[in-house]
């Protein structure tokens, strides 16, 4: 039923879904939406695209990683003996490389918070997990979505003073607190698990989806003005970030767990409607190709876009990410992307970034 091709990645075979493929696009492309545009009051229809796209787009991001730390060890059953040590020793060592992208990234000065190095400490953190069933990762995802979000407010509250400890920082402030992310990328992890064969189970993760959304956005809502005490002004809890109240907030990057589970449903509705519409529309690959083109080479296009951004902020005087965002720079970037994606496919089978992280995470077969 799924759409999928082969491809060679870290010296051994590998399943490409083309569908994970453009899930993965739209939350790259989502990203660049939020990085490089905006805002645009003169357009009606932006504001409420950007608004669909913020936080949203990472968060799909990290479910996605999720999917792909699982395609690495064992999708069907977990890699045991050799190859289940060598398997995970590919995870962390590109966990490793995206701490170091991550951080040569962040060196460039834009004033994009770049997600490689909280993505990279997840994998570490959920490395362990990898041989847990669809079920046991389903329960630890909505788990972590509980209780993580109230530890990592109290460790805000109680822990180190700010900048004081760069793994502290890492963890539990920032706009990617790791300690909130870890769930997202563990609810992938349970995705990758299920038998993802049949439409009927493709339905079933949309309504999921839709569930875990209304649970989430609907959930704050009602309690946020349900409870007496609670501000009146929209957006009091991104200065309040020591009132308990904050952690009814489901906004995209409150990192609270209403926001986790509305978020997580979003990205669980958008990888069942790739699914849904690549295997219903067959023509609708050629049409949506440069999006799954994106998709094949996340890293390569995300390193590309924060590039970018960095040469127009010092190069020519202009911040997207603060106040000079376009609908036509924003065009361009996606144009410029998307063509480098599907022209490089031509050519070569991998992004470029693709290529080494593979042949750095390659060292992995001398593990015996």
């Amino acid at each position: 039923m799924n759409a999928a091709i082969a491809d060679v990645r870290d010296g051994a075979a590998v399943d490409r879904l083309v569908d994970i493929d453009l899930a993965r696009g739209l939350a790259v492309l989502g990203m660049c939406v939020i990085h490089v545009g905006g805002p645009f009051p003169d357009v009606a229809l932006v504001p409420d695209l950007m608004d669909l796209a913020y936080g949203r787009s990472s968060a799909l991001f990290a479910v996605l990683a999720g999917f792909s730390i699982i395609l690495i060890t064992g999708r069907e059953k977990p890699k045991s003996g050799e190859a289940g040590g060598q398997a995970v020793a590919r995870v962390a060592i590109r966990a490793l490389v995206l701490l170091a992208i991550g951080s040569i990234l962040t060196c460039l000065g834009t004033n994009v918070a770049v997600i490689l190095e909280p993505y990279g400490i997840c994998f570490l953190l959920v490395l362990p997990l990898y041989r847990l069933s669809a079920q046991q990762l389903g329960l630890l995802a909505a788990g972590t979505a509980l209780v993580l979000p109230q530890v990592c407010f109290l460790l805000q509250l109680f822990g180190p003073v700010e900048n004081l400890d760069p793994v502290f920082d890492f963890m539990v402030r920032g706009t990617y607190p790791a300690m909130t992310w870890v769930p997202f990328v563990i609810a992938g992890m349970a995705i990758a698990r299920l038998s993802l064969n049949t439409q009927a189970m493709h339905w079933r993760l949309g309504l999921a989806g839709g569930a875990l959304a209304v649970l989430g956005y609907g959930g704050s809502w009602l309690a946020l003005r349900l409870l007496h005490g609670v501000p009146a002004d929209p957006d009091w809890w991104r200065e309040a970030t020591s009132d308990p109240w904050v952690l009814l907030v489901a906004a995209p990057h409150s990192e609270k767990t209403f926001s986790i589970l509305g978020n997580t449903g979003c990205a669980l509705i958008v990888i069942a409607a790739c699914w849904l519409a690549m295997n219903a529309l067959p023509h609708l690959r050629k049409l949506v190709w440069p999006i799954i083109a994106v998709g094949s080479m996340p890293l390569t296009a995300y390193v590309l876009h924060i590039v970018g951004i960095a040469y127009l902020n010092h190069a020519m005087g202009i911040d997207l990410v603060l106040e000079d965002g376009s609908l036509s720079m924003l065009f361009g970037f996606v144009v410029v992307i998307s063509t480098f994606a599907v022209l490089w496919l031509r050519v070569f089978q991998r992004g470029p970034m693709e290529v080494l992280m593979g042949r750095i995470a390659d060292l992995a077969r001398h593990i015996r």
